[in-house]
């Protein structure tokens, strides 16, 4: 069967075969075509065996038959489905009246191929009702003054033709049953496809609905976070408050050695969780769009030297040397200092964790290039890097490098991610670099001038930095 399917496509034309419905429209024309002109030729001879004298009118419907064949070769190189139809439809209908009118008049076998032209005429021009009522009723009235003119020639007595009748309603009853098959199985096809778009109609409901509901409890979920956490720094505050002003009370002897060492994990533990709660307050004001920035202008040299100085003790725990490297003239700057510093904070914070008697950079610049006027902060250090699988999901919520990292190093997984939204409310991002076993490189580029305004909007993230390496 392949080889006749090969056949048939190669009338249809190529725009046709890139619908589904056009292409099988296609093939059912060019197959009825070429096939169904072979019941006819039954007919023709048997008129021409009956037809004592054949001659003018025997030979046109003869040649009439044939022309069907051609009409494959009218589809393929016009690329014209309709006007290969309505040739179609034209000429059965005068094979029919033509063939009535020698052969038998108005009981003339041949006039049930004028129901299958008109039939077959709205199957093919359904779009083109009023053209295909017209083409019948001049047929018709063609037929009538030819009649009226001329008379019914008696070629053949009527029943000489009982055989050529009988030929003819099995013909046609073979090509309606056809096209009537084929019409089933196209209004099937469209009955399937409707119910399959009204399912996906109910899905996309279903999921609009569902996704709905979820914004509503995701947005509940961030307003609680955000109540309980603030609600937890109260006591923690107070709890990490009075255990400082217990070590400071304490005089440094051996009988209250034991009583400093469980007030001080009692302070440590408490920072701790107020470390935990403060980013998760963070990540719920963000998910819930009630953050704000501050903007104010601050003089970006002596913000960088705060942050060296403030992280300088927790950098040397493990034996790390911080450096600070400031590039070129940085000036004043307007932006958030309090998200700024926080995000610095934490990513010097995570370096000095997973590093170890090495070396954390800290590097600084102003860029300027027309217009453009952008902060470039840069934290490299030399600990345990990061693979690239890992970088995956390392800006994710709760997201670590791997569960061995969040086991031995601690840490909820909130501070890059915190970090990112934070540089992206000050019009910029965070990219990351790194080398498994070597180290990593963390580039912070956000807007030197933010103006107020600016601050109500989430510009996209910046793209990685190239800055000069930390010293």
């Amino acid at each position: 069967m392949n080889w006749l399917i090969h056949l048939i496509d190669w009338f249809v034309p190529e725009a046709s075969k890139f619908e589904r419905s056009d292409l099988s429209l296609g093939r059912n024309f060019v197959f009825t075509h070429l096939f169904g002109p072979l019941l006819s030729q039954s007919i023709s001879l048997f008129l021409y065996l009956t037809d004592p004298a054949p001659g003018f009118a025997c030979w046109t419907i003869i040649i009439c038959t044939w022309l069907f064949w051609l009409l494959p070769f009218v589809l393929k190189y016009t690329r014209n489905l309709q006007l290969s139809a309505l040739i179609s439809v034209e000429l059965l209908a005068f094979t029919a009246l033509f063939g009535a009118f020698h052969y038998g008049g108005v009981s003339s076998p041949f006039l049930p191929w004028l129901i299958v032209s008109l039939l077959l005429g709205f199957f093919y021009l359904s779009d083109k009702p009023l053209l295909v009522i017209g083409l019948f009723a001049l047929n018709i009235v063609s037929f009538y003054l030819a009649y009226v003119v001329y008379g019914f020639p008696q070629l053949v007595p009527l029943s000489q033709l009982e055989p050529v009748g009988w030929i003819s309603i099995l013909s046609a009853t073979i090509y309606m049953s056809w096209m009537a098959i084929y019409y089933a199985n196209i209004t099937s096809m469209r009955s399937d496809i409707e119910r399959e778009t009204e399912r996906h109609r109910a899905t996309a409901i279903r999921l609009r609905q569902a996704k709905e509901l979820a914004d509503a409890a995701n947005r509940s979920k961030s307003i609680f976070l955000a109540k309980m956490s603030h609600e937890l720094r109260t006591p923690l505050n107070a709890v990490i408050g009075y255990s400082e002003i217990l070590l400071e009370t304490f005089e440094p002897d051996e009988r209250n050695a034991h009583k400093r060492v469980d007030l001080g994990r009692i302070n440590a533990a408490g920072k701790h969780l107020l470390a935990l709660v403060a980013d998760v307050l963070d990540l719920s004001k963000i998910e819930s769009n009630s953050i704000e920035l501050k903007i104010e202008s601050f003089d970006l040299a002596e913000f960088a030297r705060d942050v060296v100085t403030t992280t300088q003790r927790l950098v040397a725990e493990k034996g790390n040397a911080l450096t600070l490297n400031c590039i070129g003239q940085l000036g004043t700057v307007s932006t958030d200092a309090t998200k700024l510093r926080q995000v610095v904070l934490n990513l010097i914070s995570n370096a000095a964790k997973f590093t170890e008697g090495g070396t954390i950079g800290l590097t600084v610049r102003r860029d300027r290039k027309g217009a453009a006027d952008w902060i470039e902060i840069q934290v490299r250090d030399t600990g345990i890097g990061i693979t690239p699988e890992q970088l995956q999901r390392l800006f994710q919520n709760f997201g670590q490098a791997t569960a061995g990292t969040a086991g031995k190093y601690g840490g909820t997984g909130l501070g890059l991610s915190i970090s990112q939204k934070f540089c992206a409310l000050m019009g910029g991002g965070i990219s990351v670099t790194s080398d498994a076993g070597r180290g990593s490189c963390f580039s912070i580029r956000v807007l030197a001038e933010l103006a107020p305004a600016d601050g109500d909007r989430e510009a996209p993230s910046a793209a990685p930095l190239s800055l000069a390496p930390a010293i």
